[in-house]
């Protein structure tokens, strides 16, 4: 197989991770969810769980194929674009939630710097440097340092707790309290400043796996290492968790390394039944989700603030489509699930018509 070739398991598991994303954050009722398409409330890990760093992975990989047609050239043109694609991102991050704190009547004083948006700019931009900066081996010790590092950093500042973790300290520090997200009961952000250095480490991960599937002459032979380095990953991850809890909020060292093993995992499958076993018809639905991803993302939180603010009945048009006509056809609990799927179907047409008409938002 050439490494030359568009690899469609990429667009796959990209689409996989879009659709899922939209499911998991549009249910009818948060009062109802199953608890596989709910994140773990502290320590553990959720089918939801895997989303973000899933994300991050194939920001990784694809800086592979990116860089590759360039030679990894390290041109003054070259980092001004990264500068500008992660400037572009951050501010959309930014646009999105200055949009929920207006229509919602928020103070403006609690507006919230950090978001998913604003992590993926940060992740891509500084680990786009690294890898321009760095060959592939000293890019494994950053890794190992950083995970090390981080994990000696909040175990000698007050340990892994929600109220006191190291942290929530620096963004509060940095950020100010008011500026932080407050769903969890005190003000702590999710996707804070000192655990986005870590997320970073998720992206180098997805990184190494392009690395991988760019330059294997045998692809067969390449899922299978693929596969063994996701099994070590993940077993690393596991046993580190008996001292380091795995903790998607602070972005854990082994969270990073096992939810990067079952992303390894799960790609190196995708790659052997889509693109060694040309199976790609079953698969199609998920590839047009991967097609406009960053924009798809974007969209919808808008689309759901939106529906959040528009009344009907004096009631949010949210909880209106949510309880007379989800509720009455399958129940609570089944009809917060159909109106995610809703939602997943919706947003897939959209992008279907934009897939027709050849219209792909490029960040």
């Amino acid at each position: 197989m050439k490494t030359s070739k568009r690899y469609h398991a990429l667009d796959v598991f990209r689409g996989m991770t879009i659709a899922l994303m939209i499911l998991v954050n549009t249910p009818g009722s948060w009062a109802y969810v199953y608890s596989p398409f709910r994140h773990a409330q502290w320590h553990g890990l959720t089918l939801t769980d895997l989303v973000f760093p899933f994300f991050l992975f194939i920001v990784g990989t694809a800086l592979m194929f990116s860089f590759s047609k360039y030679n990894f050239c390290r041109t003054k043109e070259v980092y001004q674009k990264i500068a500008k694609r992660t400037a572009i991102i951050f501010l959309f991050g930014l646009l999105g939630h200055l949009y929920g704190t207006l229509v919602h009547g928020k103070a403006f004083e609690n507006f919230r710097i950090m978001g998913v948006l604003q992590r993926i700019a940060l992740c891509y931009g500084i680990a786009a440097v690294l890898v321009l900066r760095f060959k592939i081996q000293h890019l494994w010790i950053i890794l190992i340092a950083v995970l090390i590092g981080y994990w000696q950093l909040l175990l000698w500042n007050s340990g892994y707790s929600l109220e006191t973790n190291f942290a929530r300290t620096v963004d509060i520090a940095i950020l100010g309290a008011s500026h932080l997200y407050k769903g969890t009961g005190i003000p702590f952000d999710p996707e804070g400043l000192l655990s986005t250095i870590p997320s970073i480490m998720t992206v180098l991960l997805g990184f190494f796996a392009g690395v991988m599937i760019h330059s294997a002459t045998d692809q067969i032979d390449n899922v299978k290492k693929m596969l063994i380095m996701g099994a070590l990953l993940i077993l690393a991850g596991w046993a580190w968790s008996f001292v380091f809890p795995i903790n998607k909020q602070l972005w854990t060292s082994p969270y990073v390394l096992v939810t990067g093993g079952i992303a390894f995992m799960t790609l190196a499958v995708l790659i052997w039944v889509i693109d060694i076993n040309t199976m790609k018809k079953p698969f199609h639905a998920f590839e047009i989700f991967g097609t406009n991803s960053l924009f798809v993302y974007a969209a919808s939180g808008v689309w759901t603030n939106t529906m959040l603010w528009l009344q009907v009945d004096n009631r949010s048009l949210y909880s209106f489509m949510y309880t007379d006509w989800f509720v009455p056809l399958a129940g609570n609990m089944n009809g917060s699930l159909l109106f995610a799927l809703a939602n997943v179907a919706v947003w897939w047409v959209i992008l279907y018509l934009m897939y027709r008409k050849k219209i792909f938002i490029k960040i």
